[in-house]
């Protein structure tokens, strides 16, 4: 849940005549790709079979079954027992068509939006689902769910029922063009299933959903089963033919990444995706490799990689000066990394939207400098002047020049080495804690660890448990840590959840670095009101050369293929969407099944 919102954000289109001409889709710029009385997304096989058991691998454990709120450690799997008002199409950047809602309706003035609901949504127990459930649903996540959604909701004003079949929202302002798409992704739960229970808590009663699946076992903490629901009552609908395809799902919870691949060669779960490339180079040699049991593939995609990195918790005073943290920058050995421990599979990330046209580059265009200048002396200069990039070396592992501009950098900062350790005029040694949750990740911290010993900075790297290390950064108990910053192609209103003075303290958020900014603010508040495709790339390049030269984190690595390790019983559509896996519309093919589990028992 700490990032809770859609990896790819759709939006509205051109507004028709007030509640007189709904539509069945919206696209946030530009057209529907899919024609009213489409019958089936281009990347779904409309006539998939259904059955068929599947296994995935979880990491560490969970203690509740409610998603959407702040507690617990959510169970995997558990998003597919709820229905949506509106399902976003993988093979265009912004779109989104009806599925509990048949249409929605945006006004002239885009100060409001309806939604009209299908006659035949139901709920798992048979029960309708009514304008009712969907503002219930809507106050409760704004009131009493986990932080991001306050603020995702923040310019939505109050929801209400109109007619028999319709939800009404009110927005605050009509330069907030997201703002359909993001009520379209609205989950619908049950008014009457939680009129008795305690929104808050955590759970372990199966609760009351719409969706594709509903959980039919669960060992607590240790494995969860989905089942198929049979009669769902949007299994015909457009969007979801050739969908939801396996009768059962099962997630298996293992301690760590490394134990799970040895499970998965072993044959205890069916497939995974790979985001070790140490393990995709040669964790994978085993004879069901060399049989042909397991495949592996990389599936090109044109997904936003977003950023990942060494995040700095600048609530610390250690991390609240940029010189220090941008000296640190220099001390990540990307190059020597990739090469000795990547197998060469990754570029460097340099921009918090990478593998996306919303990616910075060079100086900043004419247009960019005019969003830019009222800032002037509130940003660093060089937003104004250098294209940024990250640290290079020449992966020897040879670092003296990057020690040299770092110790300069820290100097500035009012930090000297003395006795062979970095310390300030207290003669307080340069230390903190890297707090990590995967042991893989360990190899990539202790060489990065050791530069930084160079400098006389000591670090203690903490690994803990999933849920330890949940409850840490829910509170921010942290000086530093991995994070991934997830992006879509139509940035906006998950930016505020990210980046803004009102999200930093809030428990549980987003803004996980504790960002305090007036000028990221402003910048989160023109993206977001981005009239057209241009002008957001506009902004979005503004924003994040704001936040690159801000040194928030130390850039990691992104790479634009998934790697998807798999027991050859499956099939697939033939066409992969750019924006999405879609494991969705995979289905268990029988013969090749029968075939994986004859043969699995003659391997040595």
């Amino acid at each position: 849940m700490r990032v809770a919102v859609s990896a790819f954000v759709a939006c509205l289109i051109a507004a028709g005549p007030a509640w007189a001409d709904p539509q069945y889709g919206f696209a946030l710029f530009g057209d529907l790709k899919y024609p009213p009385g489409f019958t089936h997304f281009d990347y779904a096989n409309p006539d998939a079979p259904k059955g068929g058991a599947v296994k995935f691998a979880a990491i560490g454990t969970y203690d509740t079954f409610n998603p959407f709120a702040l507690k617990g450690v959510k169970a995997d799997g558990i998003g597919y027992l709820f229905d949506t008002l509106m399902a976003t199409s993988s093979d265009e950047p912004d779109s989104q068509y009806g599925l509990v809602a048949e249409s929605v309706d945006v006004a002239p003035d885009r100060l409001s939006v309806v939604f009209n609901l299908r006659k035949e949504a139901r709920f798992h127990d048979g029960s309708p689902i009514t304008p009712d459930d969907v503002v219930w649903t809507f106050d409760t996540l704004k009131a009493k769910g986990a932080p991001q959604y306050h603020l995702y909701y923040a310019d939505v004003l109050k929801a209400e029922t109109v007619g028999d079949r319709a939800v009404k929202f009110t927005l605050r302002s009509a330069q907030n063009r997201e703002l359909p798409s993001i009520l379209g992704e609205l989950p619908v739960l049950s008014k009457a299933y939680w009129a008795a229970r305690d929104f808050e808590k955590t759970s372990l009663d199966a609760p009351l959903g719409s969706g594709p699946y509903v959980i039919d076992s669960f060992d607590q903490g240790r494995s969860i089963t989905l089942k198929r629901v049979p009669d769902y009552w949007a299994k015909d609908l457009p969007v979801n033919k050739g969908k939801f395809n396996f009768d059962t799902m099962r997630y298996d919870y293992y301690r760590d990444t490394s134990v799970a691949l040895e499970a998965f060669k072993a044959g205890q779960y069916d497939l995974r995706s790979e985001n070790v490339s140490k393990n995709w180079a040669i964790g994978y040699d085993c004879p069901a490799l060399s049989a042909g049991l397991i495949k592996k593939e990389a599936i090109a995609n044109e997904v936003p990689q977003g950023m990942q990195g060494f995040a700095f918790n600048t609530r610390r005073p250690l991390f609240q000066d940029p010189r220090v943290r941008q000296a640190l920058g220099y001390l990540f050995d990307f190059e020597w990394t990739d090469k000795n421990l990547f197998y060469g599979a990754y570029a460097r990330t340099e921009s918090y939207f990478s593998n996306s046209d919303l990616a910075s580059s060079g100086l900043p265009s004419e247009d960019e400098k005019k969003i830019l200048e009222p800032f002037r002396g509130d940003i660093p200069p060089e937003v104004f002047t250098q294209a940024y990039e990250a640290p290079k070396t020449d992966g020897s592992g040879n670092i003296r020049e990057n020690l040299r501009a770092a110790l300069e950098l820290l100097k500035a900062a009012g930090w000297t080495v003395k006795g062979g350790k970095l310390v300030n005029d207290k003669g307080e040694q340069f230390q903190f804690e890297f707090l990590n949750a995967e042991a893989e990740f360990e190899r990539i911290i202790l060489p990065f660890s050791d530069n930084l010993a160079r400098l006389g900075i000591k670090v203690t790297l903490r690994t803990v448990d999933p849920a330890q290390y949940e409850n840490r950064l829910n509170d921010y108990d942290f000086d530093m840590t991995v994070t991934v910053i997830p992006e879509s192609l139509s940035p906006g209103n998950e930016q505020r959840g990210y980046w803004t003075a009102a999200a930093a303290d809030e428990p549980g958020g987003n803004n996980l670095m504790g960002v305090k900014n007036k000028a990221i603010d402003a910048l989160v508040g023109m993206v977001i009101a981005a009239p057209d495709r241009p002008s957001l790339l506009t902004r979005v390049h503004a924003l994040d050369r704001v936040l690159l030269r801000n040194y928030y984190v130390v850039p990691n690595w992104h790479i634009n293929v998934f790697r998807v390790a798999y027991w050859d019983k499956f099939g697939r559509p033939k066409i992969n969407p750019p924006y999405a896996l879609a494991l969705d519309n995979w289905w268990v093919d029988q013969t090749r099944d029968q075939t994986v589990a004859a043969k699995k028992s003659t391997l040595k």
